[in-house]
């Protein structure tokens, strides 16, 4: 029986600095939003379901604003991230009111993920390319050889204040080595150039380098390895700043490159990323939108039922 392939949309979290459920909001003058565009393409790209990984009282939003919308075009289900989903037998944090992190948003859907899946944010829109890659390599995923899509830092950056990136670092045979999180980064007249640590300093970036957008594609095996980071998180980590403290999905791969478990293949897209970082660049992203559907990448009605 032929594995599904499955891509996992970490849609619980809420933007801090936008304000509001940004996952849901519209886009355009058909009420799209930035993840219709997701499901559509991955549908277009061969993938055989959709998980959104939502907090559990959201579902009835998510249901009249995206699974009856798109209908039988893919399927659709749901995991919720709660904050109950801990290791067994660990103590309980009963002032936590913060999410665990995106690791443990991928394994809060371990029991409806039977293949390779490719995880992706809510409210970033990766483009036709992005998908039609991490499906051509998850179609011959094995375990411990993974992938990420990266885009060149300029397909990436807003006019409307500094960005958070994981600058990438690649070997010559295309695999990714490790990934520097720059937290502010800014646009200049010539490219791109970042803060260093002593708050003062600005350090020039090349225009073409390469960051992940924390789209990931994954074997099967990978939930049992997320099970096994979250949980050493959890006991070992967690204690030392128990209401703040979350377990990332690149911590979680960086730390099996490191030991050398897995490998992680760089998919380069020449695409364009939009998002909503702040709430000024809204109109970038609709205008955006609304190039792609006039130029036919993607058709006036995502819907459509005819």
């Amino acid at each position: 029986m032929t594995e599904e392939m499955t891509l996992l949309i970490m849609a619980a979290g809420m933007g801090s600095r936008y304000g509001g459920m940004k996952q849901i909001d519209h886009v355009d003058e058909d009420n799209d939003k930035i993840i219709d565009f997701s499901i559509f393409d991955a549908a277009e790209a061969g993938f055989d379901k959709v998980v959104l990984i939502i907090k559990k009282e959201n579902q009835k939003v998510f249901d009249e604003e995206i699974k009856e919308r798109v209908g039988d075009r893919i399927r659709i289900e749901y995991a919720y991230q709660e904050l109950g989903d801990i290791p067994s037998g660990a103590p309980v944090y009963e002032e936590r009111q913060k999410p665990w992190g995106t690791a443990h948003a991928v394994l809060s859907a371990r029991d409806i993920v039977d293949g390779p899946f490719a995880v992706i944010n809510a409210d970033d829109f990766y483009g036709r390319d992005a998908f039609e890659k991490a499906a051509a390599f998850l179609s011959g995923a094995d375990k411990g050889h993974y992938a990420m899509v990266a885009y060149d830092l300029m397909n990436t950056l807003t006019e409307n204040g500094t960005v958070s990136r994981g600058v990438c670092t690649v070997s010559e045979e295309g695999f990714l080595r490790q990934v520097t999180e720059r937290t502010k980064i800014r646009k200049t007249g010539s490219g791109a150039e970042y803060e260093e640590d002593d708050g003062t300093t600005w350090t020039e970036l090349e225009h073409d380098a390469a960051v992940s957008m924390n789209f990931w594609c994954f074997a099967s095996d990978f939930m049992s390895e997320a099970a096994r980071s979250f949980e050493d998180f959890y006991r070992n980590e967690l204690p030392s700043d128990p209401l703040k403290k979350e377990c990332y999905l690149p911590s979680v791969v960086s730390d099996l490159l490191a030991r050398r478990l897995c490998d992680v293949k760089v998919l380069r897209t020449a695409g364009v990323w939009h998002g909503v970082t702040y709430k000024e660049d809204k109109a970038g992203v609709i205008s955006a939108i609304k190039d792609l559907k006039d130029s036919g990448v993607y058709p006036k009605k995502l819907w459509s039922r005819s």
